[in-house]
């Protein structure tokens, strides 16, 4: 039997978003590999005030349930492998109000992974129970709401 493999169509604005601007089609970790891209994209935003750091999330996280979803819809695999906008919403939900520095990027990133790469409840039974792209946001944003929560609490023991 032979294996068919789904690519996007880079031509599609909504794919190239959705798969982090090609971060995603890494053959290896692409969700590594989109949360690599997404702390690239966060030094900039980091610079935003808090209220518009947090209207960037909102419609960040709206605009990737409409990304993911579609994207899902047109490679036909639910949660394909290389769809990392999730990853990029769930890291910038980590770094809200993280401490300023490349140290606590890293530790933002270390937590993200392992949140998102371990799935302890509820994260897994949202992965499991809720489609759509809606369901690959939102296991990702609570990784990054758990995450937050350890990295705060870090910065706060420090």
């Amino acid at each position: 039997m032979k294996t068919t493999i789904v690519k996007p169509n880079w031509l599609n604005p909504v794919h190239m978003l959705a798969f982090g601007f090609g971060s995603g089609a890494a053959p290896k970790a692409p969700g590594t590999f989109g949360t690599i891209a997404a702390v690239l994209l966060y030094w900039p935003l980091s610079k935003l005030s808090f209220d518009h750091y947090m209207l960037m999330i909102l419609v960040t996280s709206v605009v990737g349930v409409y990304l993911c979803g579609k994207t899902a819809k047109d490679l036909g695999v639910h949660d394909h492998g290389g769809i990392v906008w999730d990853e990029f919403v769930g890291f910038w939900i980590t770094m809200i109000a993280a401490p300023a520095g490349w140290v606590w990027i890293l530790v933002g990133f270390v937590l993200f992974r392992f949140f998102d790469i371990v799935k302890p409840w509820p994260i897994n039974w949202i992965d499991k129970k809720i489609s759509g792209g809606f369901g690959i946001m939102l296991d990702d944003v609570i990784a990054g709401v758990m995450a937050a929560l350890v990295l705060q609490g870090l910065a706060w023991w420090v």
